[in-house]
């Protein structure tokens, strides 16, 4: 399968290291209060990196759009000029912090997204430091979602299910990963995902018969 030119290792790198000098040579813009406020500054971040960064993927860039409802599977996306269609999902992450488990997206829709072979669903996690109102970004990973290794992804269990950062002060890449072998482990993992969620319907639905069983038993006042 024909691949976007846009990962290979050199390019996406530059990608990278160019988020990470872009964002540090902004003019200040935390303040007191939404420096102590990781959404705020996940905000001003993605509201940057909108602005900016069709400018960073250079010619690669064919069409480019930012603007997106907060539901949507995409923060940014642009099509290169091989025609592939990229849709990129921007996640910060605050070093110092506590570990969290941010989703990437839903496992139905992203298996209806890769049905076709020319669309990228793509990672642009950006990992950052702020002492006083001062920020400086870290490190910066932008890399399609099969670029993920298992090892750092888990599953929750919000609707049909949605694969899940296991912790965000780690992120392991595979480069050049294969997705139709990453396709078949998320659907490997799924098949044992979803019995186990089974069971816990089941235990909850013993549980409010149980609820039931006992209000039924009360007097009405």
């Amino acid at each position: 399968m024909e691949r976007s030119k846009v990962f290979a290792p050199q390019e996406h790198r530059r990608i990278e290291k160019a988020v990470v000098e872009m964002l540090n040579l902004q003019p200040d813009f935390l303040s007191a209060r939404t420096a102590e406020s990781t959404r705020a500054v996940g905000d001003a971040i993605q509201s940057i990196l909108s602005e900016h960064f069709q400018s960073l993927l250079g010619e690669h860039c064919a069409e480019y759009s930012a603007q997106f409802a907060r539901r949507a599977m995409a923060d940014l996306a642009f099509k290169d000029r091989d025609g592939f269609y990229h849709v990129v999902d921007v996640k910060t992450h605050r070093l110092g912090t506590q570990f969290n488990m941010p989703n990437l997206t839903s496992v139905e829709r992203l298996a209806r997204f890769y049905e076709d072979d020319h669309n990228y669903f793509v990672l642009l996690l950006v990992k950052y430091a702020v002492t006083d109102v001062q920020f400086r970004a870290e490190e910066a990973h932008f890399v399609p979602i099969e670029f993920l290794s298992w090892d750092c992804l888990t599953l929750g269990a919000l609707g049909w299910g949605q694969v899940q950062i296991a912790n965000a002060n780690v992120i392991r890449v595979n480069e050049g990963y294969s997705r139709r072998k990453w396709m078949l482990q998320l659907c490997d993992a799924l098949l044992e995902f979803y019995p186990r969620e089974i069971g816990k319907v089941k235990e909850r639905i013993e549980h409010f018969r149980r609820v039931k069983q006992m209000w039924e038993s009360k007097d009405d006042d």
